[in-house]
C-alpha cells in the first residue's frame, strides 16, 4: 500500500481525488472499464472518508446496511444498521481484495486543479508534488466540512469543547457535566452512548426532528450462511429492504401522502416519552421529511433519564462554564459537544478548481450550486462530481446512486478514449435545463418547505442537496450516457458537436455494475 509519493511529476489517465466510499468505487469501475492509468489523491493517511472521521460514540449507518454496501462486494453484516467501525472494516477489506488501495496516494493534498486548454489536460499541484490528468474525478463527498456555530463567547470557555465529527476521545465523560449543541443525526446516535457515563447532560435543541423507529437487531450467523447458499434470497431480501426506502421516499415527494408517516412518527414518540411537557418540546412544527430523516429506538429513551435534560431552545451564548440558552437559562459545563452538522454539499476543494477560463467552481457556484445529472459542471472539462449537488433523497442509499454515476462517468470516459476527442464539456443549455426542470420538480416537495432552514439547503434560497423524483427514474437517467448534451473538442483544440461527428464511434461498454 502507497503511503505517499516522492514522484515531483507524475502523469495519469485520470486523478481521483478522495478515498473513501466515492473514490474506491470509482477506482474499482474504472479498471473494469479499461482504465488502468489511475492514482487516488487522498490528504489524510488512511482511507474511509467520512467513516474514517467520524469516531463519535455510536457513529453507524442509517440505512439497512445490505443497501451500504457495493453491489458487487456483498459483506456478512452483523447487523441490520451496521456501526462505523464496521463499514470503515468493509471499505478497508474491499480495496485490498480490488487492489484499489495500490492507486492511493495518502498524504497528498491538492493545493490546486487546473484544466489546461493547451494541453486538454489537468494540472494539480499537491503536498507531495505535480499531477498531470486527461480526466479529473472529484470523489469528497458531502459531509466534509463540520458546521461550527458562531455562538458569542464560544472560544472564551474554559473547559473541553469539540464537535462531534471530530471527537476528542482523550476527553473522558465519566462523572462531567456536558452540554451538547444540537440535536441533529449525530447527537441522536451518540447520546445513548454517553448518557450512562456522564454526571449531567444539557442538550440544546434549536429545532425538533422527527424520528421514526429503528429495526435495528442482530443478524444470526446462521442467516448470513443461508443466504450465502442462496444469493436469490439475498438478492430478496436486498430489494426489500430497497423498496421499504422507497415507500418511505414517495410521501416526501407527494407531501398528501404524509400524513400515515407522520402518525407512526408521532406514536414513536408518545410511546418512548411519556412526560407530557418533554413530548410537547419534541414535537416538530414542520412537516417529516423537511429535514434529514432519523430514525431511533434509543434517543428518546435517553432523553428521558435523571441525568439528562432538553433545553428547547438554542445557544445564545457562552460566559466562561456557563452555557445560557436563548431563554435565559445558565447551565454549567465541563465539557461542551458541538453536535452542528456538516456544511452539507460543499466541496473545499471548490476554490481550488479552476476551470476553462481560469474560474474557480466555488465562483461559479456562489450563486447556485448545480451540475448536469450532479455530474458534470459547464465550463469544466473532463470533469466528474461524484453525489454532486442534487443527486441524493431523504431515503436512497448513497451506494446506489454512486454505482449509477459511476456507470455514466465511465461511458463518458470510454467515449473519450475511442472517439479521438481530446475533451467534453456538458453544454450550458443542458446544464440550464437540468436545473431548471429539477428545481421546478423541487417546489412541490416537502424538501422544500422548510425553507432556508433546512438541512437541504447549501445555499440560501437553494435546495443544493436532494434528487425530486424516484431513486428508479435517477437510475434510468444515469443509465446512458447521451453524447449529444456535450461538446467535444479535438486535440487540435478545434470544438466539435457530439452531433453528427460521432458516427462510427463504438459504443460504451455495458459498465460496472449490470
Amino acid at each position: 500500500m502507497v503511503r505517499g509519493s516522492t514522484d515531483s511529476h507524475q502523469g495519469v489517465e485520470v486523478v481521483v481525488i478522495g478515498a473513501g466510499l466515492s473514490g474506491l468505487a470509482a477506482v474499482i469501475a474504472l479498471r473494469r472499464s479499461g482504465i488502468e492509468s489511475i492514482v487516488v489523491l487522498e490528504k489524510s493517511g488512511r482511507l474511509g472518508g467520512t467513516w474514517r472521521d467520524s469516531t463519535y460514540p455510536g457513529c453507524g449507518c442509517d440505512v439497512p446496511s445490505m443497501l451500504y454496501e457495493y453491489s458487487f462486494a456483498p459483506h456478512p453484516w452483523s447487523r441490520c444498521f451496521a456501526d462505523r467501525s464496521e463499514i470503515l472494516g468493509y471499505l478497508e477489506a474491499t480495496a485490498a481484495q480490488h487492489r484499489a488501495d495500490e492507486a492511493i496516494r495518502y498524504n497528498t493534498e491538492v493545493l490546486s486543479a487546473r484544466w489546461v486548454p493547451d494541453t486538454h489536460r489537468w494540472n494539480l499541484e499537491t503536498t507531495t508534488g505535480t499531477y498531470t490528468a486527461r480526466a479529473v474525478i472529484v470523489a469528497t463527498g458531502p459531509w466534509h466540512r463540520p458546521r461550527t456555530p458562531d455562538i458569542p463567547g464560544l472560544d472564551t470557555f474554559p473547559g473541553i469543547s469539540f464537535h462531534s465529527a471530530r471527537w476528542n476521545h482523550d476527553a473522558d465523560l465519566t462523572g462531567r457535566r456536558v452540554a451538547v449543541v444540537g440535536t441533529g443525526a449525530s447527537t441522536v446516535q451518540f447520546l445513548p452512548e454517553i448518557q450512562p457515563v456522564a454526571a449531567h447532560i444539557d442538550v440544546f435543541q434549536s429545532t425538533p426532528q422527527w424520528v421514526l423507529p429503528k429495526p435495528d437487531y442482530p443478524i444470526p450467523a446462521g442467516l448470513h450462511r443461508f443466504l450465502g447458499r442462496h444469493p436469490a434470497a439475498r438478492h430478496a431480501l436486498r430489494g426489500m429492504h430497497h423498496w421499504t426506502q422507497e415507500a418511505v421516499g414517495l410521501p416526501l415527494r407527494h407531501p398528501r401522502l404524509l400524513q400515515p408517516l407522520e402518525a407512526v412518527a408521532r406514536l414513536h414518540l408518545r410511546t418512548s416519552v411519556p412526560d407530557r411537557v418533554l413530548r410537547r418540546a419534541l414535537t416538530p412544527d414542520h412537516r417529516l421529511g423537511s429535514r434529514r430523516l432519523i430514525t431511533s429506538d434509543t434517543y428518546y429513551p435517553a432523553l428521558t433519564r435523571p441525568n439528562v435534560r432538553l433545553h428547547p431552545l438554542r445557544v445564545a451564548a457562552v460566559e466562561g462554564s456557563q452555557v445560557i440558552g436563548a431563554d435565559g437559562t445558565r447551565t454549567r459545563a465541563d465539557v461542551l459537544v458541538l453536535a452542528t452538522g456538516y456544511h452539507v454539499g460543499d466541496i473545499p476543494l471548490a476554490r481550488r478548481l479552476h476551470g476553462a477560463n481560469g474560474t474557480t467552481l466555488a465562483r461559479t457556484w456562489a450563486g447556485s450550486r448545480r451540475a448536469y445529472l450532479g455530474t458534470s459542471v459547464s465550463g469544466y472539462p473532463n470533469l466528474f462530481l461524484l453525489i454532486g449537488p442534487n443527486l441524493l433523497t431523504g431515503t436512497t442509499a448513497v451506494p446506489t446512486v454512486l454505482e449509477a454515476q459511476l456507470r455514466y462517468v465511465t461511458a463518458a470516459l470510454t467515449h473519450l478514449r475511442t472517439s479521438g476527442y481530446a475533451a467534453l464539456d456538458v453544454r450550458p443549455a443542458a446544464e440550464e435545463a437540468h436545473h431548471t426542470a429539477l428545481h421546478e420538480a423541487l417546489r412541490t416537495t416537502v424538501y422544500n418547505s422548510a425553507g432556508d432552514s433546512g438541512y437541504y439547503f447549501g445555499l440560501p434560497g437553494v435546495n443544493t442537496f436532494c434528487w425530486p423524483w424516484s431513486t428508479g427514474r435517477l437510475v434510468k437517467r444515469l443509465h446512458a450516457f447521451d453524447p449529444d448534451v456535450y461538446t467535444w473538442t479535438l486535440p487540435n483544440s478545434l470544438p466539435a458537436q457530439a452531433r453528427g461527428e460521432r458516427d462510427g464511434l463504438p459504443a460504451a461498454p455495458p459498465g460496472l455494475f449490470q
